[in-house]
């Protein structure tokens, strides 16, 4: 049986462990946390903004689509230096949700 076992059973169970192993455990969850972040950060830094015409492409639609999707909150650009701008991310995610309901 699992430890998530023994959690979702809701059995009342003591465990003992060394001092050592408390340790190892802290710091593996730390190491993996940090690792996990730092891929976000890295992602968050290189992510790549698309023009409204690479947008309209890329998902088939069109100009005037993305204009109401924007006006919805459903897709939703950012200004950069007075144009407008699609984080590709968000993009994929959309392309993702509009293939999921094809």
């Amino acid at each position: 049986m699992s430890l998530i076992d023994l959690i979702n059973s809701g059995t009342n169970v003591s465990f003992t462990i060394t001092a050592k192993d408390l340790h190892d455990v802290i710091n593996y969850t730390v190491c993996e946390t940090r690792k996990e972040l730092e891929q976000l950060i890295a992602d968050e830094r290189s992510e790549v903004y698309m023009s409204p015409n690479e947008v309209s492409e890329m998902l088939n639609v069109s100009l005037t689509t993305l204009w109401r999707w924007s006006k919805r909150g459903y897709l939703i650009p950012l200004e950069i230096g007075g144009k407008r701008k699609y984080k590709k991310s968000d993009v994929k995610k959309k392309l993702l949700t509009i293939d999921n309901i094809i």
